[in-house]
């Protein structure tokens, strides 16, 4: 089984690209959002953490997104309760389909927290500062805060760039994106 890796900065558009390499995509941000709406678990760990502020199950993103604002520690907190379930759940995934040729991992912290394995092959989502900035403040609840807070925990850019073994341009455009990936897809098989 090959192993794809999406990595970049936030809002360069991993997920969307992931998804156009037509091959099964483990998305870590949509099981983050799964854990917080189904994992009774998570919920007690969390509620233990930070009392405070997780007030009732499901846990809504608003109590979290509150609790990393007023101190960036919490962040840390709810990371330790999160990502292990997270990498339970990438385990399942890989497993499942272990007989696939390819897979496609779309983990923000991927490098972070040093999921990747030797072989993998990372694929660099590299866009203009401000194209992301401009489709960053079209998001629903965007907060500058916030998003600098998220940024402090990631890897320099230039390091995630210098690890993969592709970078693909994304100008936000499907065509252009489709050849990139046909691109990558061939020099890979």
């Amino acid at each position: 089984m090959i192993r794809i890796a999406v990595v970049g900065d936030i809002g360069s558009g991993k997920s969307y690209i992931a998804k156009k390499f037509g091959y099964p995509v483990f998305n870590a941000d949509v099981e983050v959002i799964k854990l917080y709406k189904t994992s009774k678990k998570c919920f007690v760990r969390l509620k233990k953490l930070l009392p405070q502020h997780i007030i009732s199950f499901p846990i809504k993103k608003t109590e979290l997104l509150k609790a990393i604002m007023i101190n960036q520690a919490n962040l840390k907190k709810i990371i330790k309760v999160i990502h292990p379930e997270v990498r339970i759940k990438m385990n399942k995934f890989l497993i499942k389909n272990r007989n696939k040729k390819i897979i496609v991992l779309d983990i923000p912290l991927l490098l972070e927290n040093k999921i990747n394995k030797k072989n993998d092959i990372l694929i660099f989502v590299d866009a203009k500062k401000s194209q992301i900035n401009k489709r960053l403040k079209r998001r629903k609840n965007f907060n500058l805060k916030l998003f600098k807070k998220f940024k402090k925990i990631q890897l320099p850019i230039e390091y995630k760039k210098k690890k993969s073994q592709f970078i693909l341009k994304n100008n936000f455009t499907n065509k252009f994106l489709k050849k990139g990936v046909k691109r990558i897809l061939k020099e890979i098989l």
